[in-house]
């Protein structure tokens, strides 16, 4: 049931309850109250929203349904925190009788999960942390100091788009089995990871109830709160691929956890994120069987059974899987090495496609030294990742040639550190013409054109070349003889029609290439009219099936990381400066929705209340299948310590609320 009694404002609760126990807990106002009222961010002028309610579970056990739900574990005055939130609990605290927070353990290390829990510490609540999170929670500049977490992601891909940013007191750290008493009860910790490398769970037992506090494994009956952050690697067969082919990597274990918790038999699950479950069991059968069927859709056209057949034995055979086309020996107007396609003319000009390595530059030195090639005279871009980027800046050094991709794409080339992505290089590459989609142009006897191709990537670029017969569609890593490429969730890939590969696919019925190359395959190849039906079915079903795994109106907030980003992601800025921020939204929705963002100041940026580090609201209506950005502007303090500083975003979006969902860097 939940709580009816009015409660006193967070300041005088902070007030009343620092003065009888010396209880301090997290400042500022939670941010759907601010959304709600419209105010600024001072917390004087902000008229509060309802209260968040409480569920009592027995006598000395309830849940806060704040941003996230919180476990309140309490007797005599004093209470146990799972997990904090933003700290808006405290609202919830006064009206319980409670006092004293003296504990506050954490399923994991998201900031969502914890970013409220500064102040508690700072008023003597001790903090438990998962064993393998605990450098997480303690010494997150590490992490954030370290440029292999920000660029060239990809074989240790697990990222932490929510680290926290500023470090956290650590008194606690659990291992599987770890067994906490407070008051009446007993609290078992059991590892569940999943959602993130080292996550647990909290078997509660008190009144003689069992309730489960499983974090994020499970969102409700059937759901999760995201599908991205499963991305990990995984082995099979005698073959392992790395974080960043591992799409869904992660369920296995997700999975195996949740069955642990199942047969404990308790009588509730109480999410992170999501709906109390009072019948468990139900509710992870459910879920386990939709990862499944989401997974053997996924499996049926999926590039990875091309690259890594090993490891989808189990599929081979089952309804639905594409079968996986022969190759085409190339045009004799083609070479082929690394990653690079190189067109050559009759008159023996060469026209490159992506250069992965310095070594692709000395191999095209030696075909002009052996007359092989007569001159460079282009380069084109397919995508950004490094293994298609790494040799064009000493390229640029050695051949005087324009560049030339699409202007989505050479956004990306031109100013990478603004963006936050897989396998992306922090060095800035020359591009003299960014093309429109479908911009045509003549090079010696092939006709060239330029598309944007939202495959593989959100960013990328396919470009025709016609000669003849000859209809040669480069379509850079999008798409192999068994389906298409999409193992990396960081890589932007939308579901629906005219968006991500339906668009692709589309394109392609447009066209009717009579060759496909990928980067990394030696053969050409084609698919037939059959062959695209069948895979845009399965997108159609894979948009259906992904929707109802996650909470979310579309699919795609699941599947996306990104739908809210900071561009740039990356600046630099001197003390006492003003930067600007971006906070864009990308609407996946079919109706507009209501946006709001504020900056949250780290604590290097001074001391003082929450509500005096954060800049002021700003608010938009987000058109349907749209994104749009707003702006935030904030200064950056005179005695500001030289370093990486990273700002945490506030977001409330349609009827969710969350705290610092993302997060941009400034370099001072």
């Amino acid at each position: 049931m939940g709580a009816k009694e009015a409660r006193p404002t967070r300041r005088r609760f902070l007030q009343t309850a620092a003065g009888a126990a010396g209880l301090a807990l997290a400042h500022g106002v939670p941010t759907a109250a601010v959304a709600a009222a419209g105010g600024d961010a001072s917390g004087e002028s902000i008229r509060r929203a309802p209260a968040a309610e409480v569920t009592k579970l027995s006598e000395h056990l309830a849940v806060y349904h704040g941003p996230i739900n919180v476990g309140i574990v309490h007797a005599a005055g004093k209470a146990l925190l799972i997990d904090c939130g933003d700290g808006s609990v405290a609202d919830a605290l006064p009206a319980m009788a409670i006092t004293k927070v003296e504990q506050v353990v954490f399923t994991h290390h998201h900031r969502d999960q914890a970013c409220g829990a500064h102040g508690m510490a700072a008023g003597g609540a001790k903090i438990g942390v998962p064993q393998s999170e605990r450098e997480l929670f303690a010494n997150p500049g590490s992490y954030w100091n370290d440029d292999r977490n920000l660029w060239r992601l990809y074989r240790d891909f697990r990222p932490h788009p929510l680290m926290l940013t500023d470090p956290l007191r650590v008194d606690d750290a659990y291992a599987d089995g770890h067994e906490i008493n407070f008051g009446p009860a007993k609290i078992r910790v059991l590892e569940t990871p999943g959602h993130t490398e080292g996550a647990v769970s909290y078997l509660v037992e008190v009144d003689g109830r069992r309730i489960v506090f499983c974090g994020d494994s499970i969102y409700d009956e059937g759901k999760i709160w995201d599908l991205y952050s499963l991305q990990k690697g995984f082995a099979k067969g005698g073959k392992r691929i790395g974080g960043y082919h591992g799409f869904m990597g992660d369920r296995w274990r997700l999975v195996e956890g949740l069955g642990r918790l199942k047969a404990l038999r308790p009588q509730m699950l109480v999410p992170s994120h999501g709906k109390l479950m009072p019948e468990p069991s139900k509710a992870i059968d459910t879920l386990a069987g939709r990862l499944e069927t989401c997974y053997e859709n996924y499996v049926a056209i999926s590039a990875l059974r091309h690259y890594f057949p090993e490891l989808f034995t189990d599929y081979v055979g089952r309804p639905g899987q594409m079968p996986i086309r022969p190759g085409i020996k190339p045009p004799d107007c083609l070479r082929h090495f690394g990653t690079t396609w190189m067109l050559v003319s009759q008159s023996g000009a060469a026209f490159v496609m992506d250069v992965g390595t310095p070594r692709i530059v000395t191999e095209i030195k030696n075909m002009l030294a052996q007359g092989e090639i007569k001159s460079v005279e282009g380069l084109w871009l397919t995508h950004y990742h490094f293994d298609h980027t790494d040799g064009i800046p000493q390229f640029q050094k050695e051949f005087d040639c324009p560049c030339i991709t699409d202007r989505r794409l050479a956004e990306v080339l031109i100013n990478p550190r603004a963006w936050r992505l897989p396998c992306l290089m922090a060095e800035p590459i020359r591009v003299h013409r960014p093309m429109a989609d479908g911009q045509s142009w003549q090079w010696r006897e092939f006709k060239l054109t330029s598309y944007y191709y939202p495959g593989q990537t959100l960013y990328h670029a396919a470009l025709l070349v016609e000669q003849g017969g000859l209809r040669m569609f480069f379509v850079g890593d999008s798409h192999t003889m068994s389906g298409i490429d999409d193992y990396c969730a960081y890589n932007r890939n939308f579901l629906g029609r005219n968006v991500g590969f339906q668009y692709c696919l589309s394109l392609i019925e447009k066209l009717q290439p009579t060759h496909l190359f990928n980067c990394h395959v030696n053969d050409a190849f084609t698919f037939t009219p059959e062959e695209i039906r069948c895979m845009r079915q399965n997108l159609d079903e894979r948009e259906t099936l992904f929707g109802q795994l996650v909470p979310w109106d579309h699919a795609n907030y699941g599947l996306d990381p990104s739908w809210v980003r900071c561009h740039p992601y990356t600046q630099e800025a001197e003390a006492g400066q003003r930067v600007t921020l971006r906070v864009v939204f990308t609407n996946h929705s079919a109706e507009p929705r209501q946006a709001a963002c504020r900056a949250v100041l780290p604590q290097a940026f001074g001391s003082g209340p929450q509500h005096d580090r954060t800049s002021d609201w700003v608010r938009a209506t987000v058109p349907a299948k749209t994104e749009q950005s707003l702006q935030l502007s904030l200064r950056m303090p005179d005695t500001v310590a030289p370093g990486r500083h990273v700002i945490p975003v506030d977001v409330t979006y349609g009827p969710w609320t969350l705290p610092q969902f993302t997060e941009a860097i400034v370099l001072v």
